[in-house]
């Protein structure tokens, strides 16, 4: 019969292992899970030990010489002492495990550098693993393991992973992150244990237990931030009722909340928890995987300051996978906030736009703009359009003094406690930037996006023959706009072609509507070189310059680095407004520079009787930049520029020898209404040959 037993409860131990190892919650699983209820602690050590990856795992605490001595060593040592005291263990025992506490916790903060403090949560994370009479070495590894992989850097106060709640908590419960924000309550000054100790500084033994239990299962670390709303989401309206009480007072209570949970609780408690992570931006974990993992890997400086964040930033590349590769989960409406007029060079196609600007400039239009924005919304829902999403995600341009108006539309949707709202990170120049990477790369792409321009008035669409859908809150606006791009994305007439033929040769006629579709083109129109009746003049002869305008080929072998300046040009600081000022600056071309790596500059490019200049702004001394390129317009042999993507020019300067073409540099830059750059530089450019043709 025991023999029975045994084998019995292998193979249960078997089943568990494979399916924790396989990370599913599958049908073994949930019997580990149930059949833990009547099985005894060792069973839970295996489970716990298997999930944390340290079964077998040898003696971590042996290279150490076990000598209690930091600076801090009472304290920690009075602390392992009460959280003995807290379990109740009789005399025997309590003696060893004070021991077994205080030297996990000391060899822990002296290999990995850490001061400890009162604030440390370090005890609280022990006691659900003490319940499993683990041996010191287990103790050590099962500790070290939920500490490298469950808590997060900096579970400090004022911490990032507090930052980051707020804005969860804000997303969703706008109303209550609000009231706490009145109150002038923050994330950490109640949940600093919650997440420090996984729950176990307040929940009761058992219920600790039950919880790790799904938790250890589910292996997702950024799990704890939405138990954590969960259980502030259950307490809302008692929190909401606390209206009248101290902030002391409301704080204790929060803190306590935890301590209400029951066992039977739990599985609800996950349940919530992961509803509403499937209606959050996958951009909330992505952005922030740092958090987690070993500390020798930092936080990167570029990593964005939560604590200034107005609201929960997505990414762009989400914004355009979302509505188009799933049905369900977090779909966004996207509301472009740029002024009208950089709206209507270029914007994403399904987007909404509400000119930021009447805020102050006409608060009734703005009203107005508002409730149509709403019921666009609505109807996009309705009709299940591309453009459609639950979840607000507004634009800006991705420059912070432009976006100032931006950021107080937004605060006005959060003061009318609107939930899942976002902002969409680095604006409209990040959109630019992602859709020029995706191109530079050549990756295949199953989204169809596509920017384009319309000379439309605020809050209208265009349509690919030029007409205008009325209010973007019109019932047919924005369920329409789908079938009208799509017609745009598989026109292939000789119309189109001619008109993007004629709009990089620099014709008077700007192309109404640029379609931006991922690849690019592989079909290519051969270059096509400046002809006698291009302008008046001679031919070229000998090894006079080559010039010519044409569409950029797909596989382009002239890929040099943009600029051929010397570290001492670069270091060169100017004015930018003296410089346009120059009487020898006969055109000023604002745009941005794109890097082979897809980076984006804003630039100015400054058109002399003999050469180009490119002027990159100075992000943090407004009004200056760097001369960050000099090309004489002689040495200018080709201007190209992408079908799909006119707005994208190409330079490559260069000389012609007996060889042929020598490519020197290629500097490519976004320019808005590149027609008329592209024309004027041409122009520039055919004076410089007349000249050197007739010297």
């Amino acid at each position: 019969m025991a023999d029975t037993v045994e084998e019995a409860q292998g193979s249960w131990d078997q089943d568990l292992a494979e399916a924790l190892d396989s990370g599913g919650s599958d049908s073994e699983m949930e019997r580990g899970i149930v059949q833990l209820q009547e099985h005894s602690v060792e069973h839970r050590a295996k489970m716990w030990k298997i999930a944390l990856n340290v079964s077998g795992k040898g003696d971590s605490l042996s290279p150490w010489d076990g000598v209690l001595d930091l600076p801090e060593q009472t304290l920690i040592h009075n602390r392992s002492q009460q959280l003995i005291d807290q379990l109740g263990v009789s005399e025997e025992e309590r003696g060893e495990m004070v021991s077994d506490v205080e030297s996990v916790i000391t060899f822990y903060c002296k290999s990995r550098n850490i001061t400890f403090t009162p604030e440390l949560s370090l005890p609280h994370l022990l006691k659900p693993l003490l319940g499993l009479k683990l041996p010191r070495s287990d103790l050590y590894n099962c500790f070290y393991a939920i500490m490298n992989k469950y808590i997060p850097r900096e579970c400090v106060p004022k911490g990032r992973p507090f930052h980051l709640y707020r804005l969860l908590l804000q997303y969703h419960e706008p109303e209550l992150c609000s009231f706490l924000d009145t109150k002038k309550i923050t994330p950490d000054s109640y949940a600093i244990n919650w997440l420090g100790s996984l729950f176990s500084s307040h929940c009761r033994p058992e219920v600790t237990q039950a919880l790790w239990d799904s938790y250890l299962q589910q292996a997702d670390p950024f799990l704890i931030f939405f138990l954590m709303l969960i259980i502030l989401v259950n307490a809302k309206e008692t929190i909401l009722a606390e209206e009248a009480d101290s902030k002391e007072d409301i704080i204790k209570m929060l803190e306590m909340s935890p301590s209400l949970l029951e066992a039977e609780d739990i599985e609800d408690l996950f349940s919530l928890a992961q509803h509403y992570q499937s209606k959050t931006p996958l951009s909330l974990r992505k952005m922030n995987q740092n958090l987690f993992g070993s500390s020798l890997v930092a936080l990167k400086e570029e990593d964005t300051d939560l604590s200034q964040a107005l609201c929960l930033p997505v990414s762009v590349p989400e914004i355009l996978q979302a509505n188009q590769l799933q049905q369900d989960g977090v779909r966004f409406f996207v509301v472009d906030c740029r002024p009208a007029e950089q709206y209507n060079a270029g914007h994403l196609s399904t987007a909404f736009h509400l000119d930021s600007d009447l805020m102050l400039q006409n608060p009734s239009e703005f009203a107005l703009s508002v409730k149509s924005l709403l019921e666009a919304q609505k109807q996009s829902l309705e009709s299940g359009s591309i453009a459609s999403g639950e979840h607000l995600c507004f634009m800006g341009s991705g420059r912070e003094e432009e976006d100032m108006y931006m950021n107080m539309v937004l605060a006005h949707f959060l003061q009318k406690n609107k939930e899942y709202v976002s902002i969409a990170k680095g604006g409209f120049m990040a959109l630019q930037k992602h859709l020029v990477d995706m191109n530079v790369e050549g990756l295949d792409s199953s989204y169809m996006n596509w920017i384009v321009s319309t000379s439309g008035s605020h809050s209208s669409l265009s349509s690919v023959d030029g007409e205008f859908l009325s209010s973007p809150g019109d019932s047919k606006g924005v369920k329409s706009l789908v079938n009208k791009m799509t017609f745009a994305l598989k026109s292939k007439s000789v119309n189109v072609k001619e008109k993007m033929i004629s709009f990089i040769e620099n014709t008077s006629a700007p192309v109404d509507r640029i379609s931006f579709n991922l690849p690019w083109p592989e079909k290519v129109i051969p270059d096509r070189h400046v002809s006698s009746s291009d302008r008046v003049g001679k031919p070229y002869r000998g090894v006079k310059p080559v010039f010519s305008i044409g569409d950029e080929e797909e596989y382009d072998t002239d890929e040099i680095d943009s600029s051929s300046m010397s570290d001492d040009d670069r270091k060169e600081i100017v004015n930018i407004q003296t410089w346009i000022n120059k009487p020898d600056v006969k055109h000023h071309i604002p745009c941005n520079e794109v890097k082979e790596t897809g980076h984006m500059f804003p630039s100015h490019l400054l058109i002399t009787a003999t050469h180009m200049y490119c002027l990159r702004e100075i992000a943090s001394r407004k009004g200056f930049a760097y001369i960050q390129s000099r090309q004489a317009l002689s040495s200018v042999v080709k201007i190209t520029s992408k079908k799909k993507h006119p707005e994208l020019i190409t330079f490559k300067f260069g000389t012609n020898n007996s060889a042929g073409v020598e490519i020197s540099a290629v500097e490519r830059y976004l320019i808005p209404n590149a027609g008329d750059a592209t024309k004027v530089i041409k122009q520039q450019i055919m004076k410089v040959l007349d000249a050197l043709e007739s010297s």
